[in-house]
């Protein structure tokens, strides 16, 4: 068996594992969160046992279209749309209302520098894009914990759109096209309209996974605030504007201040254990976008590789947190693996860095 078939494969299997994990917590729990991680996690195995399915059979039009949605369009903005809906009550909304705008805006920018005419389609995605982002900026502002559901009507939005393209679309002979060097599956025989469906989609998820793990790292984590800051509402406009400008910054430095008394109290097991899970999600979320990033720049070398280690860190990940397994068990039998658990007193963050 070559490594062709090997490692997507592998990566599937996982993958799926994982999917059952999250779907087998969400029936016993109904967290929105783990409903949504589980479907990103399916297509994530999908796109792999696609691979790995043509690896041995060789590549057909049915299994290159569905590679590519599952894969390439549908999986990074499902995983980080999960991440919405965990971090759904706190003022996380404003990062993801500038990933929503800054994933329009390059869209739109990417469309210039295609050969192919895009039509309308980088207009109104851009259009869409901005006007969500107001919307989830406005909601966070208020403090309303429906700025998820927002966010949701952007991925399931591009999702159903991305249907409806990849229905209407002609794939040219063979009915796939492959990297000529690696061999790796690649999305130039699809149209404009349909490939920067991607770009909207991964921007908007990456941002929303690894900047969600980061923050709520941060927000359970010892800390030593370097620099203050406060994103409540009651305070006048300009201090208001002038708060949420340096928040990004402060956020930073406070992070990598704390992160020494972070290590310390986790050598002495008295750490939250989402700050450990999520600096696994976010590991994982960056290892996985760099190999995408590398293959719409045309270097697939480590795309099946950087799939398989991304899985793996970010299924590492949720199994830490006790927030997303309270308990570990095979899927759908109720047999437990690993009993119960419950948080340990610690010393968590609050106030402003929350809310």
């Amino acid at each position: 068996m070559t490594l062709s078939v090997l490692i997507p494969g592998i990566t599937a299997l996982l993958a799926f594992a994982f999917a059952a994990a999250l779907l087998d917590q969400w029936l016993e729990r109904r967290q929105a969160f783990q409903l949504t991680w589980g479907i990103g996690v399916v297509f994530f195995a999908v796109a792999s046992g696609c691979e790995a399915l043509a690896a041995i059979g060789g590549w057909s039009d049915p299994l290159y279209r569905t590679w590519y949605l599952t894969g390439a369009v549908w999986t990074a903005g499902w995983l980080g749309l999960g991440t919405c809906f965990l971090l759904g009550r706190t003022r996380f909304g404003y990062a993801v209302a500038l990933s929503l705008f800054l994933a329009g805006l390059f869209t739109f920018l990417a469309a210039r520098r295609m050969t192919e005419p895009a039509g309308l389609a980088p207009v109104l995605y851009f259009i869409a894009a901005g006007v969500l982002a107001a919307a989830v900026a406005i909601e966070t502002y208020f403090q309303n914990e429906r700025w998820p559901r927002i966010a949701a009507i952007a991925v399931i939005g591009a999702t159903i759109t991305s249907v409806a393209l990849m229905a209407t679309a002609t794939v040219v002979a063979p009915g796939f096209a492959l990297d000529p060097r690696t061999g790796a599956p690649v999305g130039d025989l699809f149209t404009p309209e349909l490939r920067l469906l991607t770009p909207f989609m991964n921007i908007t998820g990456t941002f929303a996974l690894v900047l969600g793990a980061l923050f709520s790292a941060y927000v359970f984590m010892p800390k030593r605030r370097v620099l203050n800051y406060s994103l409540d509402a009651g305070q006048t406009g300009d201090s208001f504007l002038f708060n949420l400008f340096i928040a990004p910054v402060a956020i930073t430095v406070n992070f990598f201040a704390s992160l020494p008394g972070a290590v310390r109290a986790l050598v002495s097991r008295r750490i939250h254990s989402r700050v450990p899970a999520t600096l696994f999600i976010a590991l994982g979320a960056l290892v996985v976008g760099g190999a995408d990033t590398l293959a719409r720049l045309g270097s697939t070398d480590y795309f099946q590789l950087g799939k398989l280690v991304g899985v793996t860190l970010l299924f590492l990940g949720f199994l830490v947190s006790i927030e997303v397994f309270r308990e570990i068990r095979i899927p759908f039998t109720g047999r437990v693996l690993r009993g119960a658990r419950h948080e340990r007193a610690v010393n968590a963050g609050t106030g402003s860095d929350q809310h």
